[in-house]
């Protein structure tokens, strides 16, 4: 269920296209991750990213999201899955206008999943008023009463603690994050290729927040726990124009290891592969595009689409070869900018918990 119109993750994608591009973004798709920079900042290789510098706002840049999910149990073994997203798109480059007339728009979505119930939420905001935004010293970033928020004794080399909240008309969340690790980047220091043509983005994740607070499905509180993901990226371009969409995991494997991994899909049927292995030392390592297999096991059908929501993972370098399965098949954004995001269950040579977003389908 949603509360109002839904749009995909790290792709507030074509919707915050649309907005600012106006109708040709519908017809063009994932264009507005794809277009040329134009006079907005550049990604390159080589730039050392900045806490808590980075933590706050790029605006010379076209794209920018701060994102989090989180695998949840109760006290009865119950499993739960909640997002976190707050997306900034700049319609133009340029000097920062004052009130209405600021160039940048703000987007958020708070959702929260069950094996039988996905229900989600979102929020608009123009910026220069004040409803929405990112500071970096001290953290916070929101949207009306929907926050992400660090105190005093926030560490920026952890991002932690943080305090999370988000509601919509028939689920509500509060969490408390803790990281007892520093923040990992991506890709090549903090740089992540998307293509071979030179579409990258700043990206940096904290995959170790420990998550400790309350859900309230249907007027029902329930106090939870577990593990949760956050992923800072922002960029201009991160996108080639023939790429039209991707498949994204998160997991938290038993052992203590985390992994991104993501698969890029083109219009002439090849992919592109990333991801990191980041050990349980807190050590990123890129892997290499050829040593990742990530091959759909199982369709579901959503409407008048068929949806790939059981994987096989292998990462022969790493002993890694996996079965994913969603805690909620049906856990689909059918908005006017559709996509799929939900946990993930992972058995195999390693167990444990994760989220899988789809876009583009």
């Amino acid at each position: 269920m949603s509360d109002s119109v839904g749009l995909s993750r790290r792709g507030f994608t074509a919707g915050m296209a649309l907005l600012a591009l106006g109708g040709n973004a519908r017809a063009q798709g994932f264009a507005g991750l794809g277009r040329d920079a134009g006079e907005f900042a550049p990604v390159l290789p080589g730039r050392q990213l900045s806490f808590p510098l980075d933590h706050g706002a790029h605006a010379e840049f076209r794209i920018e999201w701060w994102y989090l999910t989180a695998n949840l149990q109760d006290a009865a073994g119950q499993a739960y899955g909640v997002q976190w997203t707050l997306f900034r798109q700049a319609m133009r480059p340029g000097a920062q206008q004052e009130g209405w007339a600021n160039q940048q728009i703000w987007m958020a979505h708070a959702a929260l999943t069950r094996a039988d119930t996905h229900r989600s939420a979102e929020r608009f905001a123009r910026g220069g008023i004040g409803q929405a935004g990112v500071t970096a010293t001290p953290f916070r970033a929101w949207i009306d009463n929907w926050q992400m928020q660090g105190g005093e004794a926030m560490a920026p080399a952890t991002l932690s603690p943080l305090d999370l909240t988000a509601s919509g008309a028939d689920f509500s969340y509060a969490l408390r994050l803790a990281a007892p690790q520093p923040l990992v980047l991506q890709g090549d220091n903090g740089y992540s290729k998307k293509s071979e043509r030179g579409q990258a983005s700043y990206y940096y994740s904290q995959p170790y927040f420990a998550a400790t607070g309350s859900i309230t499905l249907d007027g029902n509180a329930v106090e939870v726990n577990g593990q949760a993901w956050m992923d800072r990226e922002w960029s201009s371009q991160p996108l080639a124009s023939d790429q039209t969409g991707w498949d994204w995991f998160s997991l938290h494997l038993d052992s203590g290891d985390k992994v991104m991994l993501f698969r890029l899909r083109q219009s002439d049927g090849a992919n592109y592969f990333a991801g990191n292995w980041i050990g349980t030392d807190g050590q990123s390592v890129q892997l290499a595009p050829d040593a990742i297999a990530i091959t759909p096991t199982g369709l579901t059908q959503i409407g008048k689409r068929q949806l790939p929501t059981s994987w096989r993972i292998a990462i022969a370098p790493r002993g890694l070869a996996i079965d994913t399965t969603p805690l909620n098949a049906q856990s689909w954004m059918g908005t006017s900018f559709p996509y799929w995001e939900g946990p993930i269950a992972l058995r195999g040579s390693h167990a444990g918990v994760g989220y899988l977003e789809m876009t583009g389908y």
